[in-house]
């Protein structure tokens, strides 16, 4: 197949493109090298892409419609993988603007382009902070997402009503994968592995939110991208049966993407504090505005679908995040 892969300088996008071709695909990867975090990361992921015959890279802003459907009308994609995305649930805090031009606008440009030249599968990212402060775990895709705490959840809801509205009316078949906590080597300097080991090296205190009473459900990069890889030839056909509160006529779902696996945050800082081999200087603070107190999936859903079953175990996950920490910062 033909994919385009948007986000493909970011942390997913670039061992999202890695497995494609290795599984035989051609990948055209977009991205606007935002300076969210440091464009020398993006830089850095896009080296690796570089060596791959069957990767090609075009910068591009989302947001500019008309290059993205000369985009479209170039290549004639097979399937979209939409990573791109305004990430973050504290920065949605300071910087809104940035969640509606990159998460509303920007996708409203993509649904956009699918309709005016027809995919076999759209496949989106959501999120699990759609669940809000839900108490009911795990979390399903069933469950209500009506009450987000965050605006960045509020845009990735958005976005899977606005699929929904695009299956529906045009017949584009759309998955919205709701990702859970993803962390491994070329994450995010945002994301909790990468604050806490840069902190603990430098023997600086780290945040313990919320007084350490946080769940996580982490899940390995690795474990992340091989569930995505073998959905992509798994569309969604129209004509639910109308028993379920997600399901549709239209040729359109949701699925959750995580480990079913959640754990306490203190445990997290145990594991990597034996991956680091030194202490963490913790500081105790107060639940952070729009965050959440845990996340749990059931990704039985997807199980059915693909065999999904993440198999890389907290402490190995870390250990390898910690290694390559090491390594990038050395180089």
């Amino acid at each position: 197949m033909k994919i385009l892969l948007t986000g493909a300088a970011g942390f997913i996008g670039m061992h999202t493109a890695q497995a494609l071709c290795a599984a035989g695909h051609t990948v055209v990867g977009i991205d606007s090298l935002n300076d969210y975090y440091p464009v020398s990361l993006k830089e850095a992921r896009l080296a690796q892409l570089a060596p791959l015959a069957d990767f090609r890279f075009v910068r591009l802003d989302m947001v500019d419609h008309a290059a993205l459907l000369a985009l479209f009308a170039a290549e004639r994609f097979d399937a979209v993988i939409h990573l791109a995305a305004q990430a973050g649930v504290r920065y949605s805090l300071q910087n809104p603007h940035a969640y509606v031009q990159a998460n509303i606008v920007a996708f409203t440009n993509l649904l956009e382009a699918c309709r005016q030249h027809p995919v076999q599968h759209l496949i989106y990212a959501s999120t699990s902070s759609v669940y809000g402060q839900n108490e009911k775990v795990p979390f399903t895709e069933t469950d209500c997402t009506d009450h987000p705490v965050s605006f960045y959840a509020a845009t990735k809801k958005a976005n899977e009503a606005m699929a929904h509205a695009y299956a529906h009316l045009y017949g584009i078949p759309c998955t919205g994968l709701r990702f859970f906590t993803v962390y491994g080597p070329w994450g995010r300097p945002d994301m909790a592995p990468w604050l806490f080991t840069r902190a603990i090296l430098a023997g600086e205190p780290i945040r313990v939110f919320n007084h350490g009473m946080l769940q996580r459900d982490f899940t390995y990069i690795d474990d992340i991208v091989d569930g995505v890889v073998k959905l992509l030839p798994q569309p969604p056909a129209p004509g639910g049966d109308g028993s379920r509160a997600d399901q549709s006529w239209a040729p359109w779902r949701l699925l959750n993407i995580g480990n079913h696996s959640p754990v306490p945050l203190l445990t997290f800082i145990d594991t990597l504090e034996a991956a680091i081999g030194q202490p963490a200087i913790k500081e105790f603070v107060a639940m952070q505005a729009g965050d959440v107190p845990a996340t749990y999936a059931d990704t039985g859903e997807l199980h059915t679908m693909t065999g999904f079953a993440p198999s890389t175990p907290l402490r190995e996950g870390l250990a390898r995040f910690v290694d390559w920490y090491r390594r990038y910062h050395a180089a």
